[in-house]
């Protein structure tokens, strides 16, 4: 007997294992879609398979709701990414807008700069338009945003605040504010904001300082203007700040180089198809003593405004080592009204000179502390206990 029940309960061992294997065998057989032919290694066709073999799986197993158009802009942003440039990205349709808006230093909101600081309640409002809504309503640098017509800042992100900011000229937003601990609602109508992006001022000694905040659109009308208007005052010197500048149009860069520099080379570049271009100056050119004041977070054509000013011996370079990009990049609108903003040249200084990696070497180095980095980013510091700019001061004099 006992022989018997060792007999079925082997049989039974058998049988549970046999079936455990045949389940087990078909769910991982069945939920494998059909093999797609294997393109060679390295061949952009592999990946495409990839995704189609995925969105199959995705079609036949998936239980929720597909966003397809939030779908195909991850898919695209994915892609982009994929080439691993960090100057390449993909712009949503609905974002294309404001990407434009902010290459033109125009846009429609209530005017005020916002960042994310960690472990805030809100994002820290860095910067208030003069004369803009947010200005006339009361809004102050190092407010807390912490609400958007009645939703948690936190909870929408930082895009989706500054898009719910963002509307149609004319109507109102209500935006919650925190400050001295106490919160308060402040309702205020949206307007056509234009971004002042050079300010300038005539310091003790004569010298002009002339800050530059990006090179887009207007910035070599405005920078034009700004110098113009010290050297009309009887400033003997100029200080240009390009610190935080995180670059923008060639063309801009290059009208300001061309009126302040002689006949030359001001900026070489190599597009993807090998085509070289040099960018020139005129004969005409501005004699006076000139400083550029840079940091780690000048970028793009703020460091080659910076290279090209130190390779003619026309200007002192102060602060510290800036970043280093040498790609150039272009919006790519695609047929859906989404883009792709690529890498498609590099460029180079008038000597030939790339910055990747490098960036510009100061001709006079000024550290900073971190805390120090932030009150001039934030606009908190006084030019007198500025050190960089009192050592452009001091080479201009």
């Amino acid at each position: 007997m006992d022989k018997i029940n060792r007999v079925l309960v082997l049989l039974c061992v058998i049988l549970v294992t046999a079936a455990i294997t045949f389940s087990l065998t078909y769910y991982f057989v069945e939920v494998r879609p059909a093999s797609l032919h294997a393109a060679p290694a390295g061949d952009p066709q592999q990946g495409y398979d990839k995704l189609k073999e995925i969105r199959s799986i995705i079609d036949r197993y998936y239980i929720g709701e597909v966003d397809e158009d939030y779908m195909s802009d991850a898919l695209a942003a994915g892609m982009v990414e994929g080439i691993q440039d960090e100057w390449s990205y993909y712009i949503p349709a609905d974002s294309y807008g404001q990407y434009m808006e902010t290459m033109t230093n125009s846009y429609v909101g209530v005017g005020i700069t916002i960042t994310q600081e960690d472990g805030a309640e809100g994002f820290l409002i860095t910067d208030v338009t003069p004369d803009g809504p947010a200005y006339h309503a009361g809004l102050q640098i190092g407010d807390l945003i912490v609400g958007v017509d009645g939703q948690s800042a936190l909870e929408l992100g930082m895009e989706e605040t500054k898009n719910h900011v963002r509307g149609e000229e004319g109507t109102d937003v209500t935006i919650t504010i925190l400050r001295d601990d106490a919160k308060t609602d402040y309702t205020i109508t949206r307007q056509s904001i234009s971004v002042v992006n050079v300010t300038h001022e005539l310091l003790p000694d004569d010298v002009a300082y002339i800050k530059i905040r990006n090179f887009d659109q207007n910035c070599a009308r405005d920078t034009i203007a700004a110098i113009e208007s010290e050297l009309a005052q009887g400033a003997k010197g100029i200080v240009f700040d390009v610190r935080f500048n995180p670059g923008g149009m060639k063309d801009e860069m290059v009208a300001v180089l061309d009126y302040l520099l002689p006949e030359g080379p001001l900026f070489r570049s190599v597009s993807y198809n090998g085509r070289e271009s040099v960018d020139t100056s005129d004969a005409a050119c501005l004699d006076i003593p000139m400083a550029v004041l840079v940091n780690k977070d000048s970028y793009s054509a703020a460091e080659f405004f910076a290279a090209a000013l130190q390779e003619y011996d026309a200007a002192t370079v102060v602060g510290t080592q800036t970043y280093g990009k040498g790609r150039f990049q272009t919006a790519i609108r695609l047929s859906d009204g989404s883009a792709v903003n690529l890498s498609i040249g590099k460029y180079t200084t008038p000597n030939g000179v790339s910055l990747v990696g490098t960036g510009i070497t100061p001709d006079v180095v000024v550290e900073v502390s971190d805390d120090e980095y932030m009150d001039i980013y934030y606009g908190r510091m006084e030019h007198a206990d500025d050190e960089q700019l009192k050592s452009a001061i001091l080479a201009v004099k």
